[in-house]
Formats: C-alpha cells, sequence, structure tokens
C-alpha cells in the first residue's frame, strides 16, 4: 500500500461506486424481500441468505456480461434473470410481476448511516464527488434521490455510457475522460475489492471500505488506502489532503 499522502497527491475527483458502498444494498434487500418470502411460506433459508444469492448471480451475470463485451444488457435486465434464478433455487412459484417488483427495490435503498455526513466533508475540501455504477440511468434517476445524497454529487454516471459492466477497463476510462480528468487524477471508492482492481489498473488510485472486515485477496493491484466506512476516509482525506497542500 502506497504512502496516504501519495493517496491523495494530485487528486481532484473522488468516485464513488454505489450499490453497496453508498446504499446498503444487502441490508436493505433483505428488508425488502423478507414479507414477500414470509408471504409465500418460505422458511428455508433466512431472507439475508437469499438475497446473497441473488446478489452473487447478479453479480456473475454482469461479469459474464462486461467479459463478452457485446451488446450491453442493462443493469434492470440482468437483477430480473438472478431473481428468477433465485426464486426458482429456492422452490418458490412465482411471477413477472412478483420479479419486477422485487428488482424495483434497488432503487429504493438507504445510505450508511456515516455517508451524507462524510460526503459531506469530503465536498467541503474542494474534490469533487463522483457515482461511477453499474445501475442503468433511470434507475440511478431515481435511486440517488431516494437515498437522501443527490445534492452532494457533482455527476452520477451509468456504465451504460460505456457499454460495459464494471471491472471493465473501458468503464473507469469512460469515467474519467467524462470529467475531464487523467485517471490518476481520480481516487476511486468502493466496498468491492473486485472494483478497486478494476479501477487500479485502469490507472486510478484506490480506497477500499472494509466495512466487512474482509481480505483485499489482491496483491497484484493493491488499494492505495484501506479504511473501515466513508466516515474514516473523509477524516483520511481530510487529514493528508492538509498535509500535501
Amino acid at each position: 500500500m502506497e504512502n496516504r499522502e501519495d493517496a491523495v497527491r494530485g487528486v481532484k475527483a473522488l468516485m464513488f461506486d454505489f450499490y453497496g458502498t453508498v446504499v446498503d444494498m444487502q441490508g436493505g434487500l433483505t428488508e425488502a424481500i423478507a414479507p414477500y418470502l414470509a408471504a409465500k411460506g418460505y422458511t428455508a433459508n433466512p431472507p439475508s441468505r437469499v438475497v446473497t444469492w441473488w446478489r452473487r448471480t447478479h453479480f456473475e451475470n454482469s461479469m459474464i456480461d462486461a467479459l463478452l463485451h457485446r451488446e450491453h444488457t442493462p443493469y434492470r435486465e440482468i437483477g430480473r434473470q438472478a431473481v428468477h434464478y433465485t426464486l426458482d433455487r429456492a422452490g418458490i412459484e412465482h411471477t413477472d410481476e412478483e420479479v419486477r417488483g422485487l428488482v424495483s427495490q434497488i432503487e429504493r435503498l438507504k445510505p450508511f448511516p456515516d455517508v451524507v455526513d462524510a460526503l459531506s466533508d469530503i465536498k467541503a475540501q474542494g474534490l469533487d464527488l463522483v457515482i461511477l455504477s453499474n445501475g442503468d440511468d433511470d434507475m440511478l434517476a431515481s435511486g440517488v434521490p431516494y437515498s437522501g445524497t443527490e445534492h452532494l454529487w457533482d455527476r452520477v454516471i451509468s456504465v451504460a455510457e460505456a457499454k460495459s459492466f464494471k471491472p471493465h477497463a473501458d468503464t473507469y476510462r469512460t469515467g474519467a475522460w467524462l470529467m475531464e480528468l487523467e485517471p490518476e487524477q481520480v481516487l476511486f471508492v468502493a466496498n468491492h475489492a473486485f472494483d478497486c482492481v478494476g479501477a487500479k489498473a485502469a490507472g486510478m488510485k484506490t480506497a477500499f471500505i472494509d466495512r466487512r472486515k474482509r481480505p483485499f485477496g489482491n496483491s497484484t493491484y493493491p488499494p492505495d488506502l484501506v479504511v473501515e466506512d466513508l466516515a474514516h476516509l473523509a477524516q483520511t482525506v481530510m487529514r493528508e489532503g492538509r498535509a500535501v497542500a
């Protein structure tokens, strides 16, 4: 890992993953699916495990789509495929309408408790704040305001602009290009190691939000910062920013 001063030196923007980094996707979807599973009489696994199946399948399918790098499949459609699979795996009879309803919950996720204050503190340092998300444009257009963070972002970018899901290199390069910045002028922030690896490989500096207390697991593209949460990130950026000013 680099010196913390090096991680913020020359940085003009912080670029954030949205789902799972800014908003609590696991917690929010677990809360949303629990009454649905109860109504179906499903008790074989707890709601949180079913959501883990859902999210893991969504992640795998979006990765496959990125690797193919052909026509970009909308995030919402990837989500519907994942939920159909998850409910089939659980042996739950369901309708397309029910699947659409569950996927729509992705647009109604709340931020982690530390997010709003931390982003406000970072923005006060004169740094641009940007979202780079796998979500579709229209999903972000509703989900970001719902999260209560809309006023803090200088730009919200969907990977649809690059026609590929993260961690394809085109997504990060497109994000930097749209901000009229070089990749090394961006500190990319994510709760997911794969996202930090993709951004680092594309030339960005990276900050890994280790909310789950898990090893990063990649020594080829290690993060420049490892922090406990966004509050810790804000403290680090403010402290190290003053040190290199």
